[in-house]
């Protein structure tokens, strides 16, 4: 095996950096807009341009898709969150380049911040409104951190040579 082929103990702690970083963003974002913006209340307000802050309660998946109005489905998805990052984590720590290190990190901290709030209120806290750009969905950071986490994915996955392939978990 090359060097360029061993596990780095720096990309781990790369993605699990990154994780950390994006639990912390995501959940003080949902604290401000939930405790201290009080947006419950306002519904929606105007943010910077055509952003508004704009309360959804997220019941199912990624966009509000595959709704879970009954609590076996809240702890199915909750348990699936769990699973994933799990799974991640077990990936990050035979990383070899550090674009799989950015991508595990944003997913496995996406995850993890809408788990929380699952667990905590029964629904994901999504605010982040730019329909005003035409994308009708309200989301949240950790929503935003999935999303750029598997383009990265499929980028890494086209960028790379078969013969330099991530031993995947």
């Amino acid at each position: 095996m090359s060097d360029a082929l061993i596990p780095s103990r720096r990309l781990t702690w790369l993605a699990f950096g990154l994780a950390v970083a994006i639990i912390a963003a995501d959940q003080l974002s949902k604290a401000w807009v939930l405790f201290v913006l009080d947006l419950p209340t306002l519904r929606s307000v105007p943010f910077f341009g055509p952003i508004h802050l704009s309360m959804v309660w997220n019941r199912g998946v990624s966009f509000g898709l595959f709704r879970a109005d009954h609590e076996v489905m809240r702890w199915a998805l909750a348990a699936f969150s769990f699973g994933v990052a799990l799974i991640l984590a077990g990936w990050a720590r035979k990383l070899t380049r550090p674009r799989l290190a950015f991508a595990l990190g944003l997913i496995m901290g996406g995850a993890v911040g809408n788990l929380i709030d699952r667990v905590r209120f029964g629904a994901v806290c999504d605010f982040i409104d730019v329909s005003a750009l035409y994308f009708p969905w309200v989301f949240n950071i950790a929503d935003s951190a999935i999303t750029i986490g598997v383009l990265i994915l499929l980028m890494d996955s086209l960028l790379t040579p078969p013969s330099t392939s991530e031993t995947q978990a």
